[in-house]
């Protein structure tokens, strides 16, 4: 599926989901429209440095957004763009390796933007970039959303932010993370439930509680949540373990160390937990959709999620 995963290991196996996501997969109309907006939006928050790093984010996100969200309006596109421009860039900018090197500052940093998302008012002190941005964010989405879907929102981000915190904490030392603890936390890092949050708002539909705890509804969730970050591991590996890079805090390097194998059956073995987990999530889809409403809506709005996963790992930004 994606030949910057071959570089290396012409022979790696990769997950067939042509069963359960064919493509090719619904585009908005708009994508050109929102690649130009996340161009100005990071240039009015400059939070990427370099600027062929800038249009390869941009490129992705407004390309991948529409694939997320292709009945979606402009501006709802627009907005849930720059939520993932924020975080993408956040992650690239103070997770990871930068987190590694300087967990403290990863920890004040994060701790900041807590506050905003808990409703208080900024800081002392002038916000940077991220902190501005972060801001202009929450204001938007305050007017979009309902009240309980914007608690909903910034739990979530919250979330995400203690994933990048325990990604960066274990990244350097991993040796001491199971793969269940793994698995627990990788929906976090890759996003995925924050979108199944924003779809509510950029959609217009809202779940009952009864509806969101349905049995099918949860089962759909985890299964489109797990299979966004495998295949994304999957298809990053290349990229990660290039040039001495981190090598082990990800699914096949897990899979490696659980099973005792070498790298080829780790791909192997996430390549089947890949086309399970997208079994179970395409067989949700069709039993949620046969009746309209918002049960419906929402199985269809995670159909279109997991194929723009899918989508996203042939993009140039996971290749070496």
């Amino acid at each position: 599926m994606n030949d910057s995963t071959r570089t290396k290991a012409p022979a790696l196996p990769m997950p067939d989901l042509r069963d359960s996501f064919p493509g090719p997969f619904p585009a908005s109309a708009h994508a050109d429209d929102i690649e130009r907006h996340a161009t100005e939006w990071l240039g009015t928050y400059p939070l990427v440095a370099s600027e062929r790093k800038l249009g390869a984010l941009a490129n992705i996100t407004g390309q991948g957004m529409a694939r997320t969200f292709p009945a979606a309006g402009r501006t709802d596109l627009f907005l849930c763009a720059d939520l993932f421009l924020w975080l993408t860039a956040f992650d690239d900018a103070h997770g990871e390796a930068a987190g590694a090197r300087d967990p403290a500052r990863l920890v004040r940093t994060t701790g900041e933007y807590v506050h905003l998302l808990a409703g208080h008012d900024e800081p002392p002190g002038s916000p940077g970039p991220f902190g501005a941005a972060l801001g202009d964010l929450l204001a938007r989405f305050a007017q979009r959303a309902t009240p309980t879907q914007y608690l909903r929102l910034t739990a979530h981000l919250r979330d995400n932010l203690l994933g990048i915190l325990w990604e960066a904490h274990h990244i350097d030392s991993p040796a001491h993370v199971t793969l269940s603890d793994y698995l627990a936390m990788r929906p976090h890092t890759v996003f995925v439930r924050t979108l199944m949050v924003t779809a509510e708002i950029a959609l217009g539909h809202e779940l009952t509680e009864r509806d969101r705890s349905s049995e099918s509804a949860r089962e759909l969730r985890t299964a489109v949540a797990d299979l966004a970050g495998w295949i994304n591991d999957l298809a990053s590996y290349a990229k990660e373990t290039a040039h001495d890079g981190p090598t082990t805090l990800n699914l096949p390097s897990l899979l490696m160390r659980e099973h005792g194998c070498d790298l080829e059956e780790a791909f192997r073995l996430a390549s089947r937990m890949c086309e399970q987990q997208a079994a179970v999530a395409s067989a949700r889809i069709a039993e949620l959709t046969v009746v309209e409403g918002p049960l419906s809506a929402h199985a269809g709005a995670l159909k279109s999620i997991a194929s723009s996963y899918v989508w996203h790992i042939d993009h140039s930004r996971y290749q070496i």
